[in-house]
């Protein structure tokens, strides 16, 4: 069983001069450094559009083997088409994702708020363009969505039901597939500093992690990435969470000097 936990997005300009990344750094090395101090990330920037190839051939060049990249499907075909008439832009999204190889980690399908269990009917239509090869994660963000039947479709189709840690979104993990996905958000904006933790989380974290205690044997990998949002600093607040589940590792500070998380 493996654990793979990061952030959401890697390339945030608070976290620059000092912050995570040394002064100076160029923008093409700021991966491969985040990549030597996490295993995972998701990659924010794919739900606004599909990356070209050079770009996510660049990804693979710069990140170790072993690291994972898990991609949000674009907005265009979650949020804009809906999942209808999305094949030809979904089969293009997929196609550029392969050339991440066994950097390649579970893809994300993220809906809107108002995507309700009113519109079932479009994700059944969609699924069978997902391939069976592939890991993906779904979360919803529209209360009607939990119910037994939507355990049971993901289930049916192996796919992992996200278990987000997100303001009116029930903080509750549904073991749908062979591995979990945790996604901590918290309100967005909220913070207008990202370059240090301001919440203690810790009581939140050890409550998520009794939760997915019990589908460890279950399970072959789990997923778990953070916001900047959520505390104020995700590196921080994904460090303390390796540490609650116990897996150690060098604690992430501030390379800045008075910056306390």
């Amino acid at each position: 069983m493996n654990w793979y936990v990061g952030t959401m997005g890697f390339a945030y300009e608070q976290w620059r001069n000092g912050v995570f990344y040394p002064a100076g750094m160029p923008q093409q090395q700021l991966l491969g450094y985040y990549s030597e101090r996490f295993n995972a990330v998701e990659m924010d920037s794919t739900f606004y559009a599909t990356p070209t190839a050079d770009a996510v051939q660049r990804w693979r060049q710069v990140t170790p083997p072993q690291f994972q990249i898990a991609p949000k499907v674009p907005r265009h075909i979650t949020h804009e088409l809906r999942l209808h008439q999305a094949a030809e832009a979904f089969a293009h999204f997929i196609e550029t994702m392969r050339l991440l190889g066994s950097n390649l980690g579970p893809i994300v399908l993220q809906f809107p708020p108002d995507f309700s269990f009113a519109e079932v009917g479009a994700f059944v239509e969609f699924l069978p363009q997902l391939p069976k090869d592939l890991r993906f994660a779904v979360e919803f963000r529209h209360l009607s969505w939990y119910r037994p039947e939507t355990a049971v479709l993901l289930s049916q189709h192996r796919l992992c039901w996200v278990a987000a840690d997100y303001i009116h979104m029930p903080k509750k993990l549904h073991r749908t597939t062979d591995f979990l996905y945790l996604r901590f958000i918290g309100p967005h904006g909220q913070f207008a500093n990202k370059d240090r933790e301001l919440v203690d989380k810790t009581a939140d974290l050890q409550a998520w992690y009794a939760q997915i205690q019990p589908h460890l044997k279950e399970v072959m990998a789990v997923y778990a990435f953070f916001n900047n949002d959520y505390a104020g600093y995700s590196p921080a607040t994904c460090n303390k969470f390796r540490q609650i589940v116990g897996l150690g590792g060098e604690e992430i500070r501030s390379l800045v000097q008075g910056h306390l998380f």
